[in-house]
């Protein structure tokens, strides 16, 4: 998962919207969103190389995502990231509870930054700080940085989000996910990768041969606790693969 923008309004009418972006390699093989049989409550796609997974939802209002922190010289930890988010969704800890346990033993991990919630809290780490938070509420961005660090394709899509929130119906947020604009080569970051990775990266929606956007997924809560999550799948060069729709 490479972007994330989400409403977090506790008190709402629906205290949580978010709208992400995973991108991966194409070959890397993965199973749509769907309930997990191994895991009653959970639904979320599934990384079928590691067994975790990238965005989900679970038991008890149970939220919890993902993204990589992009630095090529950083060490490659044995465990795999995705494995956070499936334990969160599959356990019964608390927020603050399971966010301090994962910062105990971050380094065992590539660099992450990962968002856990309930229906009454939403918290954040990143492993380079190692010290979680609960969040206030607002409107956050998330990509390979940190929370709200100010890249472009971030500040569109948060920019963009908060323009949704009058009336956030999900068609208008996976249009908000598809955008394909890469931003100026002067607003690109420098993140090690040099210029023309950069400027692929950059786009809140990426499509090339090998690399891209694999699932589009649009999370909306309401204050009853009823969730509706709806998941678009592409392919190389962003070719539409198929949709799933839930309402849990």
């Amino acid at each position: 998962m490479c972007l994330i923008v989400f409403a977090w309004r506790p008190g709402h009418a629906l205290p949580l919207i978010v709208a992400a972006n995973r991108d991966e390699f194409y070959a890397r093989p993965t199973q749509a969103l769907a309930a997990w049989e191994d895991a009653p409550g959970v639904h979320a796609g599934r990384d079928l190389e590691a067994g975790g997974t990238w965005l989900g939802i679970g038991p008890l209002g149970r939220f919890a995502a993902l993204t990589n922190i992009r630095d090529p010289q950083q060490p490659l930890g044995p465990r795999s990231r995705g494995e956070l988010v499936a334990a969160y969704l599959r356990g019964d800890l608390g927020v603050e509870a399971y966010l301090d346990q994962v910062a105990s033993r971050s380094s065992q991990y590539s660099g992450f930054n990962l968002l856990v919630g309930d229906a009454g809290q939403l918290g954040y780490l990143n492993a380079r700080q190692t010290s979680p938070r609960l969040l206030e509420p607002g409107v956050y961005g998330l990509s390979n940085a940190g929370l709200d660090t100010p890249w472009p394709k971030l500040i569109k899509a948060r920019n963009g989000l908060e323009a949704l929130l009058e009336d956030p119906q999900p068609e208008h947020l996976l249009a908000l996910l598809a955008d394909a604009a890469p931003a100026h080569d002067s607003d690109l970051p420098e993140t090690g990768v040099g210029l023309a990775t950069e400027k692929l990266l950059s786009s809140v929606f990426i499509a090339s041969q090998n690399y891209g956007t694999r699932a589009s997924t649009v999370l909306l809560v309401d204050d009853q606790g009823r969730r509706r999550i709806i998941e678009r799948s592409f392919g190389p060069f962003g070719g539409h693969l198929g949709e799933v729709e839930l309402l849990v």
